[in-house]
């Protein structure tokens, strides 16, 4: 029904009221509601690249293909979204979508502590963690990349491959030369040259979704074929695919990399706590142990998301831990701290315990680094 002439401004005035408590809640609403998390980001650039999780990068970096590729980005890692075409599998990959620490072509990620000496690093722990799909012929390969000089940009002399799995009639460059086991792992070994560089590539036998290890023992394995020298340069890391055809789908779920300098010395990661102290306590009997460890953060300011990276002694393995969420269970591992206790404020410490399993001698770790800041070891 239609308001009488007199009606009118008392429904208006109401009216009036009513909109404006609308408006106020819709203020009270905005300003208390979470913030929605950023979208993906999704690269189709042949070249493009962007960062993630403050320092590292992630490149579509398309090369051997005039074929669509997107990679699509998430806080975390990749996923191929788009892989179109194919190369004839007796010849180069078409592309390698991969996150990298270090520098490629110039392009160096955020606070990288490489290019490093080899002969300055005292560890290198890494993880990654895969995510494999059917009706494509890939690999997938993590790359560690090595130079007489501390190169940043243009093709190094020396890159190490690891083939976390390979699908279809496909194999590294060069010849195979044998087996070897390297971080606790027995690997097909291959060298050879592709016009470029030297290329040592260690291929599993069967296919890994996801591991932890330490960098340095691939490098030394170059070092000793004669491929690299302890005065060379680590410039960068990467792990990603190298698809000959199709591809989508593929996906890298979780990639870390720390580059720890020296025995227990200054650390090269930048935004690393100022100090910290690691005391290690242990209970040992015949093939087994627990340890427990405590972090504490002697800076002046607090550690938040903490990870403290190092590596078991050979033949141990962590069977089970607590108060903590371990990465790996042999060779580098990397423990993180629960959801409830993610932050060591300054002048404060974190404790958490595991058991483990060994064999020989026991052992203890030679040195911890907390986020990528080496620790004194009390």
């Amino acid at each position: 029904m239609r308001p009488s002439a007199h009606q009118a401004p008392a429904l208006r005035a109401l009216l009036g009221t009513l909109l404006a408590a609308l408006s106020l809640i819709a203020a009270l609403t905005a300003s208390t509601a979470p913030a929605r998390a950023a979208a993906d980001t999704t690269i189709c650039e042949q070249y493009g690249s962007t960062t993630i999780q403050g320092r590292y990068v992630v490149q579509n970096n398309r090369w051997g293909s005039s074929g669509e590729q997107c990679v699509t980005v998430s806080d975390t890692g990749f996923q191929l979204s788009r892989a179109d075409g194919s190369v004839p599998t007796n010849g180069a990959p078409k592309s390698y979508p991969s996150v990298f620490n270090g520098c490629h072509y110039t392009n160096c990620s955020p606070g990288t502590a490489l290019p490093a000496r080899v002969d300055g690093i005292a560890s290198a722990p890494t993880g990654v963690s895969y995510g494999y799909v059917d009706g494509a012929v890939y690999n997938a390969s993590y790359d560690i990349w090595l130079d007489p000089t501390p190169r940043t940009d243009g093709v190094n002399r020396t890159e190490i491959m690891i083939w976390f799995n390979r699908v279809g009639a496909i194999q590294p460059i060069g010849s195979a030369v044998g087996t070897a086991t390297v971080a606790g792992r027995t690997w097909e070994v291959w060298s050879g040259s592709n016009g470029s560089n030297d290329v040592l590539s260690f291929v599993a036998p069967a296919a890994i979704d996801s591991w932890s290890f330490d960098v340095m023992d691939f490098v030394r394995q170059a070092v000793s074929r004669g491929l690299a020298q302890n005065d060379w340069y680590l410039t960068s890391v990467q792990a990603g695919f190298e698809p000959w055809q199709n591809g989508a789908g593929l996906s890298l779920d979780a990639f870390s990399s720390t580059v720890v300098t020296g025995d227990g010395g200054e650390p090269t990661d930048p935004g690393a706590p100022a100090a910290c102290e690691v005391s290690y306590a242990t209970n040992v009997w015949p093939g087994g142990f627990t340890a427990s460890v405590t972090i504490s953060n002697t800076g002046s300011t607090a550690v938040d998301d903490w990870r403290l990276g190092f590596t078991l002694p050979s033949g141990q393995q962590i069977t089970q831990a607590w108060n903590a969420s371990v990465s790996g269970t042999a060779g580098a591992v990397t423990v993180s701290g629960p959801a409830h206790s993610t932050r060591i404020a300054a002048g404060g410490s974190q404790t958490f315990g595991y058991q483990g399993t060994y064999s020989g001698a026991f052992a203890v770790p030679g040195g911890f680094s907390l986020n990528g800041s080496a620790c004194t070891t009390v």
